[in-house]
Parts: structure tokens; sequence; C-alpha cells
């Protein structure tokens, strides 16, 4: 089976910082890749670097097999391809629920009123939002701003969704809602690529683990291989603290 998303080599310097030194990995069509690392070690950089919020500074992303790093991509194309569930939630706090997830589908695709708030109801149903469509973020908990944030990515039917620390702001059980959501998710054949610190999040999500570590992959296995790497001070430091 073909790669949907390639990376080779790829790097991000910040002035005299190089976050990210030559990271290399592919993913499957239908594959759910999760990312372990301490906090600094460049994956969220990873991740914006994959939908061209930020520039990398060299290397390969290839994406059905076609290179997307180059000036010439469409980069508002690429974004709807590639959803992106940022750790914050990132939601308009100005808008309502309905409001949110449907934007991007009026805004970008050009979809008519009636049918942007069709198909986002359609996503907020599938997580319990449609009770909450008429409220603001600010009267939404925090797993309810995630399952918002979740369906508005899903609304424009990516297919690779790259979600960035889902559960850190969850407390236990939240963060258990959105494991099994993601789960589903998986099961249905979305392509998603999860970066957390959440152990027991990524033994849930995936049994191979990718471990990054101050820019680059450093080992991969699954969560118990990995914490019983007693050889490996760097992993061993990571588990400790976690």
């Amino acid at each position: 089976m073909s790669s949907l998303l390639s990376v080779r080599d790829l790097t991000k310097q910040f002035d005299d910082t190089v976050v990210l030194k030559g990271v290399s990995f592919e993913v499957l069509p239908g594959q759910m890749k999760v990312m372990m690392g301490s906090s600094g070690c460049g994956k969220s950089t990873l991740l914006r670097c994959i939908n061209r919020l930020i520039e990398p500074t060299s290397g390969v992303i290839e994406f059905n097999g076609q290179a997307i790093t180059g000036p010439d991509t469409d980069v508002l194309w690429l974004r709807q391809q590639i959803g992106f569930v940022f750790q914050q939630y990132a939601l308009f706090r100005h808008l309502t629920v309905i409001e949110n997830v449907s934007l991007a589908l009026r805004k970008l695709r050009g979809v008519s009123r009636a049918e942007a708030k069709s198909k986002a109801e359609h996503e907020l149903a599938k997580f319990g939002m449609i009770e909450h469509v008429d409220k603001y973020p600010a009267e939404l908990s925090g797993g309810q701003q995630q399952r918002v944030a979740i369906a508005r990515a899903l609304a424009m039917d990516p297919q690779v969704l790259l979600m960035d620390e889902p559960t850190s702001a969850l407390d236990p059980v939240k963060s258990r809602e959105v494991s099994r959501l993601l789960s589903g998710l998986s099961e249905e054949g979305v392509t998603i690529i999860c970066v957390t610190h959440d152990l027991t999040l990524a033994q849930h999500l995936s049994p191979v683990i990718t471990f990054i570590h101050e820019g680059y992959v450093h080992a991969s296995g699954s969560v118990k291989e990995l914490s019983e790497r007693t050889d490996d001070s760097v992993i061993a430091n990571f588990f400790q603290r976690h």
C-alpha cells in the first residue's frame, strides 16, 4: 500500500535554534500515527509544517505522491485535505458552535449557508453536540470545545486529521471520552496523526508509538516496549516523568 503522507529529512530552524533535525516517517491511508516526546521536542512544529502553517527549512513532504512544500502548492487546498485540531481548540469566540463549524465550508468551499448548516449539524450530531449549536465557546466545557473543534475539521472531509495534544486540557474522564472518539474515527478509516504526552491515550490509540527527541525520530515501539528501555536514558527519563 502506498503512503498517503511521506515526510523525508524534514528540518525547521528558527533563527539559531534548530527545532526539527531531519525527521522522516510514512503514514498509510487509514493509519493512526501516534507521536510522543517531551515538551519542546518539535512535535507541534512538525504538525504545523505538514499543513504549511509553518514553512519547513528543508526536506520533503509528499501528500498522495505530490510534493507539498514547494511555492506553487495551493495552501488553502492543502489545509482542506489535511485538517488540524489545535491544542487550545482555536474556536472563534464571537461565533456560535454551528457558525464555527460551518464557516470554512462557506468561505473555502463556497457551499450555501443551508448546505453548510446541514453538514455542520451532521458532524456535530456524531459527537453529541447538536443541542449546543447556538452556544458560544465560552459556554462550553473543555471537552465540548474539543468535540466542536474536531467536528469543524471533519466537516471539510479531510484525508488526514492532525491532532495536537488532544487531552492536554481535559480531566481523566474527558480524556477517556476523547480517546474513544478518536478510536471511533480511526475505525471509520480516518487517517490521523496524533501528538500527545498522554501515555494512556497513546497506548489506547496505537500499538506502535513514534518517539520524538530533540527534533528527530529517536525510537519507535509499543508503550510497553519503550517503557522497558532502561538502556536508553532519554526514553527512561521520559517515562519516569510521566
